[in-house]
């Protein structure tokens, strides 16, 4: 089983933060997948029983080249029903936008029928992590349980298949 953690970074910041969302993955014994979006395939998303997509804030919204993702893969929109989807986010300013980026996210993953979660109650309890900058260790320690919370979750609709 495995788990893709998407993410577009243009400064390393969003990237830094799938990271530590990748390691809550594999702490849970799932396979985190870590691909930009420069590089993701189709298959990485059917392949995977859940996405964490992560994205900086553009105008309050995810990157353009996220949304190029969504929009190109949406052939497998029926075939991502029922899987786990979470987001995330970074921005420069402590207001700059990132819970509208991670909802625009979610929406996406609404849309494509998947069963979308916020970060767990042990990291913030809202739509998402998110980080002012380059993630300090909170935004990380907040990030890896964003990951268990996604591959365990994943683990518990899996059972049985």
């Amino acid at each position: 089983m495995q788990v893709l953690v998407l993410y577009y970074s243009k400064g390393g910041h969003t990237k830094k933060l799938g990271e530590a969302i990748a390691r809550g993955v594999e702490s849970t014994g799932v396979k985190a997948v870590i691909k930009p979006t420069q590089e993701v395939t189709k298959e990485d998303f059917l392949e995977s029983a859940g996405v964490i997509a992560g994205s900086p804030v553009y105008f309050g919204v995810m990157a353009a080249d996220m949304k190029r993702v969504f929009d190109e893969f949406v052939s497998t929109r029926k075939k991502m029903e029922d899987k786990v989807g979470a987001a995330f986010a970074t921005g420069a300013h402590h207001t700059g936008g990132k819970e509208t980026t991670i909802l625009s996210i979610l929406q996406c993953m609404l849309i494509y029928g998947m069963i979308v979660v916020g970060d767990p109650m042990s990291a913030t309890g809202h739509y998402g992590i998110a980080s002012v900058g380059a993630p300090d260790e909170k935004a990380e320690q907040d990030g890896f349980k964003l990951g268990v919370r996604v591959a365990e979750l994943c683990k518990k609709l899996n059972q049985g298949n």
